[in-house]
């Protein structure tokens, strides 16, 4: 077999991707290599802002790709080994394919705690598969530890139900991946009253059962959750049933002797102990790289993301990578950095393709304007999150100011400045700020003459700045 292009990874990154290259070279064979039979699609695709969107994940068979696009072909089946100096992979089913070009979308797979090997009690969480099990699991739990404090583990204890929860994280703070603890605060109101009432809304994502052996899936797309009804073994909820174990760590998982009320304790570097039905390991994902190159090993950061110039190049000639495998090496611009997200992989997939196009008709490339901004837009705790530029002052040291507006319940606003100008936003609730924010920090306009009435709720900062 050969193909112009060969993408492998089916997740949101290597399906935009082979999409894009599909629009782009609609002449040239493309072949898509995916472990799983279901692939991750990116539909209802709004743009909030020039560098904001949001949109809906679709899950489908990866027949669905190939009859929608005739130049692509879809394998199921994963990369065992790349021989660059001929320009050809080989699956580990034993097929061999000969590219032109090649880019690598495997993603990433879960950072699990070390106290889950062998552990059938120790659950991950990453793609679909895995929050099926979860569910099923947690059917029969009672009292049940969550461990992490990104998005995954904070929709998981907002959303579980009728399950006594005991949330372990390292920070002094909820959320702490995305967000500071003026925010965290605000969250904590969602977390106290939320109720047995809440029904999950339906999701847009259409959802398809694998038969068979079950692979290593794409990672989970952002209405992940909004379809699950997530519900423990205690007939009722009781409240304030969720108990913050911060600045902790797990140190060790012991079996419960027979007859106990719980399956396992769970001992803390902080000398705590609990006992509990199931620990869930929310801890973030590491790239996922199970394949070899043969005559020549692709350069890699200290994590083991390939690394990757601004053209999304490998250091191996003709080979690229884009989304959570890949570690981006260039010289960012001041308000963008990288983030393992799916906004991000949706993204670095789209201008991987109009790389690997510009390579093969010899023309020019001008990097993509997504990177000239971080921009991501989520929901957590039943709000709607966007995150802009250095919102919690990344990358400026401590030399920034911060302006804060909330509204218990209804909004949290803080403003990043530095030298007067807005670094960085993050937006909670329904703000409608986020265009006059991305406007501010990207033309970096004098906010001196405003001083705190930036903020002022009586005033329409969105008048000022039209």
């Amino acid at each position: 077999m050969e193909a112009t292009f060969v993408v492998i990874g089916g997740g949101i990154a290597g399906v935009s991707c082979a999409e894009t290259l599909a629009f782009l070279e609609p002449d040239q064979n493309i072949i898509l290599i995916s472990e799983s039979s279901l692939i991750k699609t990116v539909t209802n695709l709004q743009a909030v802002t020039r560098t904001l969107t949001k949109f809906d994940v679709e899950e489908k068979d990866a027949r669905c790709l190939t009859e929608s696009h005739s130049n692509i072909s879809a394998i199921h089946d994963s990369l065992l080994q790349i021989c660059s100096s001929d320009n050809v992979i080989t699956t580990k089913s034993g097929k061999t394919i000969k590219y032109k070009y090649l880019c690598i979308c495997t993603g990433a797979q879960p950072n699990i705690i070390p106290q889950a090997v062998d552990n059938d009690y120790v659950l991950g969480i990453r793609d679909t598969d895995s929050v099926d099990l979860f569910v099923q699991k947690l059917s029969k739990s009672r009292k049940v530890v969550i461990v992490g404090n990104g998005g995954i583990a904070s929709e998981i204890v907002y959303k579980i139900r009728n399950t006594e929860v005991h949330w372990v994280i390292k920070d002094n703070h909820i959320t702490a991946t995305f967000v500071d603890p003026g925010a965290a605060e605000f969250f904590q109101h969602s977390l106290r009253h939320s109720t047995n009432s809440d029904e999950p809304t339906p999701s847009k994502r259409m959802r398809y059962k694998e038969d068979g052996q079950r692979k290593s899936g794409a990672a989970l797309g952002p209405d992940w959750y909004k379809n699950l009804e997530i519900h423990g073994a205690n007939p009722e909820s009781v409240p304030g049933n969720i108990k913050i174990h911060y600045k902790a760590e797990i140190a060790n998982v012991i079996k419960c002797d027979e007859g106990s009320e719980y399956a396992v304790e769970v001992h803390l570097t902080n000398d705590e102990k609990i006992q509990c039905d199931l620990i869930v390991s929310a801890t973030g994902v590491v790239p996922h790289k199970k394949f070899i190159a043969v005559d020549d090993e692709l350069t890699t950061a200290n994590d083991g993301g390939i690394l990757i110039n601004e053209y999304m190049q490998t250091s191996i000639k003709n080979i690229y990578a884009a989304g959570d495998i890949c570690a981006p090496n260039w010289s960012f611009a001041k308000h963008w950095f990288p983030m393992k997200l799916w906004t991000q992989a949706r993204q670095m997939g789209c201008y991987v393709a109009k790389c690997m196009s510009s390579a093969l008709n010899n023309e020019e490339v001008l990097q993509d304007f997504c990177f000239e901004l971080f921009a991501h837009s989520t929901k957590l705790f039943g709000y709607k999150v966007i995150l802009l530029g250095l919102y919690n002052g990344q990358k400026i040291g401590q030399d920034y100011e911060i302006l804060l507006r909330m509204t218990k319940g209804l909004e949290y606003i803080k403003f990043v400045l530095q030298n007067n100008k807005l670094q960085g936003a993050i937006l909670i609730g329904e703000t409608d700020l986020e265009e006059t924010c991305e406007n501010l920090i990207l033309n970096q306009i004098d906010l001196s003459p405003y001083g705190d009435d930036i903020l002022n709720p009586d005033i329409d900062i969105e008048d000022y700045f039209d």
